[in-house]
């Protein structure tokens, strides 16, 4: 987790704690808000990250508001969010195939708008 958390920071600027903790959260998002085992496949691939979602804050709630508020909450702002989020969804491409990603992103209500 502590790698894709630097990659994620060195192509966003964004603080690698701040980076690694951003993803645990979006992650620990998908794990609740998306069905079947997607998530958790793209979870399994990446070291360390069970640990990270573990430890990762609660959601502030339901659904994409719920995960956007934990991650302002963290001190990003939009730009950095979306940084981040494109660059978790570039590695998870990567490591489980686009129509596995664009599978779990329509799982979830409302997501697909934001990505």
């Amino acid at each position: 987790m502590d790698e894709l958390a630097q990659q994620i920071s060195s192509n966003t600027g964004v603080d690698p704690a701040a980076c690694r903790t951003a993803t645990a959260i979006i992650l620990k998002f998908l794990l609740i808000e998306a069905e079947g085992d997607e998530a958790r496949e793209l979870i399994a691939l990446i070291p360390g990250a069970d640990e990270a979602v573990a430890d990762a804050p609660e959601l502030a709630g339901g659904g994409v508001l719920g995960v956007f508020s934990s991650l302002r909450s963290i001190g990003l702002g939009i730009g950095q969010i979306q940084a981040v989020a494109t660059e978790l969804l570039s590695y998870a491409n990567s490591k489980v195939g686009e129509d596995t990603v664009l599978r779990t992103i329509g799982k979830v209500p409302g997501l697909n708008q934001f990505i």
